[in-house]
């Protein structure tokens, strides 16, 4: 399989646009898209509800404020797992 690498926006109805001629022969290809990370945090940032924290410690108040959301994706229960298995050389 031959690898070509080009730019390209997604628009807002998602579809893929590159505007570069392509040199290949007609046919199938397989897309793989590559996003930068800061778009991806933005993207994530945008779409996650700021929390709430009821503290009555202003401090601590104020250091979860400014803690950056946790993924979607995050599993508490997993996490746990992954530390105990790292402290006792599971």
């Amino acid at each position: 399989m031959q690898a070509y690498k080009m730019k390209g926006t997604i628009d807002r109805d998602g579809q893929l646009i590159i505007r570069s001629p392509m040199k290949m022969p007609p046919g199938e290809v397989e897309v793989i898209v590559l996003q930068p990370l800061t778009a991806v945090a933005r993207a994530v940032q945008a779409e996650t509800p700021k929390q709430q924290h009821a503290s009555q410690i202003k401090s601590l108040r104020d250091l979860l404020a400014s803690a950056p959301p946790l993924p979607p994706d995050f599993d508490p229960d997993r996490a746990k797992w992954e530390y105990l298995k790292s402290k006792h050389n599971l």
